[in-house]
């Protein structure tokens, strides 16, 4: 590489931030994504990128060559309104960037940037992932069928990372997010008089015993040295203090990093409902749906973005495991890879605050940083 991306990213910051701010002040939900997937390919095809678009996906390619290099970023903001008091506030009620997508993607639309500016430098091709629906649409699935990892040789994504100090990268081996899925349905009594509950099958009272047995998925049947998480995190029943309802709504989420640990959470949720109910005479229905898998870096990966960070003075460091979830994940299970993360807290500018807040924010002044390391990795990886 006859450049330093370091100073080039530097050199163009201004620019990553006022693309930032823009896509904050103009959230889309997931696949909801056409302004910002619009603006996206409008810079690319400027830039020389040839373009595949999938839905309010964009895959972008540049480059000639064997060897491809992939780089993802994922576009599609959470229904959350915001309360940051800022002049970049979202103008759409009911819809904020509160995860860092808009981050992700103004960062990439750096690297593309500079990337094609050396595209005579590259020894292979780049291919960048412009992703929809990450939050709860598996946009990831839907790029994959539309070709994103078509003859690539590895693939790394960036996360902004409110656990991290601002400006160290994060790179871990291993499981890094959790596997996830939810779960929903209702148990069915026999409604009746508040003060009559002998004759009724009270569907309350098998509902909370429900949420306790829950607990002990994880606390008595997952062994103590592996992971796992049960959350239900809603229950609706009756309307009227004294009816005693017909039936119980309720769903939640689990998480895993083993898919074993999901597979025993699942049977032991259905041989719980199933015990709880036939106990007290009632019915129940259960659906779950697995959502993601952990998200598992590659070794190899992770050990070249280290090289790759150290080479140009970028601070890095290790990550903790999250429970949070990432559908990078399904990149990773095709493709060997690394999911990092870019530190973003800083508590002197008050940027605190977690991710799906109503006040996330993100330290603007080190995204240069992201995007300098996307360029590294991909002119590294192509020598």
């Amino acid at each position: 590489m006859d450049f330093n991306p370091v100073s080039e990213a530097k050199e163009i910051e201004d620019e990553i931030i006022a693309w930032r701010r823009d896509f904050h002040m103009h959230p889309e939900l997931k696949y909801e994504e056409e302004r910002t997937s619009k603006i996206v390919e409008e810079h690319l095809r400027e830039w020389g990128y040839s373009i595949k678009r999938v839905g309010t996906g964009v895959i972008a390619d540049i480059g000639k060559g064997t060897k491809t290099i992939a780089l993802r970023a994922d576009m599609d903001a959470l229904p959350i309104q915001e309360e940051n008091d800022v002049p970049y506030k979202s103008k759409i009620p009911g819809k904020m960037h509160a995860c860092g997508h808009d981050a992700h993607t103004a960062m990439l639309l750096g690297a593309a940037k500079i990337i094609a500016e050396h595209k005579d430098g590259l020894n292979g091709k780049v291919r960048l992932i412009f992703q929809p629906a990450e939050e709860g649409g598996n946009g990831a699935v839907k790029m994959i069928e539309g070709g994103a990892l078509e003859g690539v040789n590895a693939i790394f994504g960036f996360h902004v990372w409110m656990d991290l100090p601002s400006g160290v990268i994060g790179i871990r081996d291993g499981p890094f997010l959790a596997g996830a899925g939810i779960f929903g349905g209702r148990i069915t009594g026999k409604g009746g008089h508040g003060a009559s509950p002998h004759e009724t099958v009270d569907p309350i009272p098998i509902m909370a015993e429900t949420v306790l047995a829950f607990q002990t998925i994880v606390s008595r049947n997952v062994n103590p040295v592996e992971t796992g998480v049960v959350s239900v995190t809603s229950v609706h029943g009756g309307t009227a203090f004294n009816v005693i309802p017909e039936e119980v709504e309720f769903k939640g989420t689990f998480r895993f990093f083993k898919p074993e640990v999901g597979e025993l959470i699942q049977r032991r949720m259905r041989e719980i409902l199933e015990g709880v109910t036939k106990a007290h005479g009632a019915k129940y229905e259960l659906n779950i749906e697995e959502l993601t898998p952990p998200t598992i870096n590659s070794k190899e990966m992770a050990d070249f973005a280290r090289k790759v960070a150290q080479k140009y003075g970028l601070k890095y460091g290790d990550v903790p495991p999250t429970m949070g979830a990432e559908d990078f994940a399904f990149y990773l299970q095709k493709v060997p890879g690394a999911f990092l993360a870019l530190g973003i807290r800083n508590e002197e500018k008050g940027i605190t605050y977690p991710h799906h807040h109503p006040r996330f924010d993100v330290d603007e002044d080190v995204l240069y940083l992201g995007t300098a390391m996307e360029v590294a990795l991909a002119f590294e990886f192509l020598r």
